[in-house]
């Protein structure tokens, strides 16, 4: 039962031209097209990106009958959708930013959105999400826009994408299955495809179907003995087994992945390099940020999850310290637990990190929800303890009272912006204030034949001063425990 009888104010059409600030682009503001001379300073070469937009071959379709040397082209079919969520709590205004959200995912994923729909009821009907009257206006609204999908903004059971599909007569999914098809397409390297490939199976094992409720062909057997007769297994028992047996051994082979990351951490923990985490909404400007402050040159696009892959950078405090800058996966509102657990190993980045710079965009309708979706999964994998700054990207085209607004709540905060470079010298100075300090302040004169030792002064400590003088490098640092032991010969002053 919805609330109201009138589908006026239960349903809620939204126009194929969204309002101001809505509309379904990845940035839900003006796209502004990437060009090597305005942006390649910035974001170093962007190999990926003629890569993705390219025409891709599809293998098979010649005959011998054809010329050799034709080549075929797919041309990528765009599947027409229509959006459809339940407002349960919250304002009108959130509940639209909530389907603006879902249409942006949509259109990253390759799809062209034809219309979407809001019912307001207390909770999602437990049988077709929306209810059986609204599912039949559903059907109408699929017909009349000859959409081919229906996108569910919220995680559906299996029971309810089934008796949503039999009203609807079109495919059915849902949120969670729409970002697991973008991070499917955008996972480059092994270990993303084979954490997508995890979630994936851990999200289709409850919902198979088909030929699952018939009896496979795989008998018990007349003639084995007791125990042995009957039907034998279900061809969906055979299927979630063979689904199972495939994640064990996934979550094996990331097990071993993670080990050539734990060793390369350990290597930097040994060397006593601090390490800040980049981390944020998805298409907050995390990667334009990490190309700015170390031109990495890592892809950026105006898409949702555009990066997935983690990318770890050396860089450089104005003082001369050195650490590394990791580039870390986006989060989302209500992103899919399948996904939180399957990428738990390079969400790690986060938990290891000495900071975590929180980036945010600052051009949104609602940052502060932003800012809430991130930290709850920061608290999922268990990363509350590691020091905070807000980032606050795209100043340049905020409002400027939401800037002001967020400053002011967020104490540890600092307004920038990647792609004009405001504000980037106060951030680094700002992450040189940060970083952990060495604990031990030194004054020694270390030997010209000990040059190692001032080598790694300069790698693993602070120097604060440097003179040479007859008897060797007189050297005044801040540097670790270990480090100040093997200088301990050569010290004149030492104060923790």
């Amino acid at each position: 039962m919805t609330s109201s009888s009138s589908p006026s104010q239960d349903t809620k059409r939204l126009a194929h031209a969204y309002p101001e600030g809505l509309r379904a682009d990845a940035l839900m503001e003006e796209d502004v097209a990437w060009s090597f001379e305005i942006d390649g300073e910035r974001d170093g070469e962007q190999f990926d990106r003629s890569e993705r937009a390219a025409l891709r071959r599809v293998a098979g379709l010649s005959t011998e009958l054809e010329d050799v040397t034709e080549v075929e082209y797919r041309q990528l079919r765009l599947e027409r959708v229509v959006l459809v969520g339940v407002w349960t709590t919250g304002t009108v205004q959130d509940a639209d930013n909530s389907l603006a959200e879902l249409a942006a995912l949509a259109e990253t994923a390759g799809a062209l959105v034809l219309d979407g729909v809001i019912q307001r009821r207390d909770k999602p009907d437990a049988a077709t999400y929306i209810g059986s009257g609204k599912a039949l206006e559903l059907r109408d609204i699929v017909l009349e826009t000859g959409a081919d999908t229906v996108i569910c903004d919220g995680e559906l059971s299996p029971g309810q994408l089934i008796q949503l599909e039999d009203v609807v007569k079109v495919k059915v999914i849902d949120r969670t299955a729409l970002i697991l098809d973008i991070f499917a397409q955008h996972a480059k390297s092994r270990e993303g495809k084979a954490q997508v490939a995890l979630a994936q199976m851990q999200y289709m094992l409850p919902r198979l179907r088909g030929w699952g409720q018939s009896l496979s062909r795989q008998m018990g057997g007349g003639r084995g003995g007791l125990a042995t007769r009957g039907p034998g297994e279900t061809k969906i028992e055979t299927d979630r087994r063979r689904i199972r047996e495939k994640m064990a051994k996934m979550r094996r082979e990331i097990a071993d992945m993670k080990t050539g990351r734990e060793v390369k951490r350990q290597e930097r923990r040994r060397n006593k390099v601090p390490s800040v985490a980049i981390a944020g909404y998805t298409n907050a400007g995390k990667s334009s940020l990490l190309n700015r402050l170390t031109g990495a040159g890592v892809l950026v696009e105006n898409a949702l999850f555009a990066t997935l892959d983690p990318t770890v950078r050396r860089a450089e405090t104005p003082s001369g310290r050195l650490y590394t800058l990791a580039d870390t996966v986006g989060f989302v509102r209500h992103l899919p637990h399948h996904l939180v657990e399957a990428f738990r190993s390079t969400m790690e980045e986060v938990g290891d990190a000495d900071l975590i710079l929180h980036v945010v965009d600052g051009s949104h309708p609602v940052p502060e929800e932003q800012l809430a979706a991130v930290r709850e999964v920061i608290r999922d994998v268990g990363a509350t303890g590691v020091p905070e700054i807000v980032v606050i990207n795209k100043a340049d085209a905020a409002d400027p009272l939401v800037l002001q607004r967020l400053l002011r709540v967020e104490k540890r905060s600092i307004a920038v912006s990647a792609r004009t470079g405001q504000g980037i010298d106060k951030l680094l100075a700002l992450i040189d204030d940060e970083l952990p300090r060495p604990s031990v302040e030194v004054e020694a004169v270390v030997p010209y034949t000990h040059g190692k030792l001032v080598a790694r002064t300069h790698t693993e400590g602070e120097v604060i001063s440097e003179e040479h003088t007859a008897e060797g490098t007189l050297l005044r640092a801040r540097v670790h425990e270990e480090l100040a032991a093997d200088l301990a010969p050569y010290t004149t002053v030492a104060t923790a």
